[in-house]
């Protein structure tokens, strides 16, 4: 099965598009920088105890911090949702792809990565420089060697790039149609779904919406 973007053949695109967003990102030079770590989190991560951080998606398999020491963890109050627009590098402005955030509601089952500072101020730089779609939490995750705090970095539900629960087949369609300067969005959804199901992470309403992204995939013959 290809993992080419929709081109309007056999799949019409998803209706309606949200708003574009005001002041797209251009160029991967011109990508906004990070603000700068709060004074909360700055405190934290000099206080001399170990620093974690919380990783639900591809911060898991992150070559940057593939030497760190991680905990299975889990996480209340929040779930993994494809719930974020990509108006540039998954998607378009005109049609717009989805990318994986830490919404609020239910649980999340991930991993606590213990982190050097210098690692943290990466990762920082990682998850929040480009549009502000994140919101840095420190929030209680429990590990089998107990309740850890740690960093956990979550959608931000007024931001324009939110995009809620969508019905099923909206978010399926926009993931099939979605392109943008670092690929198709089905490429960077199959991706991650392959990764949390290595990792025993894929919960069931993901894999709904991955057998709802293959089977109009497959109806639309691409």
């Amino acid at each position: 099965m290809g993992t080419a973007a929709v081109s309007g053949r056999g799949l019409p695109p998803p209706h309606p598009d949200p708003p574009p967003p005001k002041g797209r990102r251009g160029k991967a030079s011109d990508r906004p920088q990070a603000p700068p770590i709060p004074a909360e989190v700055a405190a934290w991560r000099d206080g001399g105890k170990p620093v974690w951080v919380f990783a639900y998606g591809s911060l898991l398999w992150d070559a940057q911090v593939c030497d760190a020491a991680a905990e299975p963890a889990l996480l209340r109050g929040y779930h993994r949702s494809f719930c974020l627009y990509s108006y540039d590098y998954r998607g378009t402005p005109a049609n717009p792809g989805l990318t994986l955030g830490l919404d609020r509601g239910g649980s999340c089952r991930g991993a606590a990565l213990r982190l050097p500072a210098e690692a943290l101020d990466r990762v920082w730089e990682r998850e929040m420089s480009g549009r502000p779609v994140y919101g840095a939490r420190l929030l209680p995750v429990r590990t089998a060697k107990g309740v850890r705090r740690a960093l956990a970095f979550t959608a931000l539900r007024n931001c324009p790039d939110y995009a809620g629960m969508l019905p099923l087949d909206e978010a399926a369609r926009r993931i099939l149609a979605g392109a943008g300067r670092r690929g198709t969005c089905r490429d960077y959804f199959e991706n991650t779904f392959r990764h949390l199901e290595q990792l025993g992470l894929a919960d069931r309403p993901l894999r709904r919406l991955a057998e709802r992204v293959r089977a109009l995939a497959e109806s639309a013959g691409i």
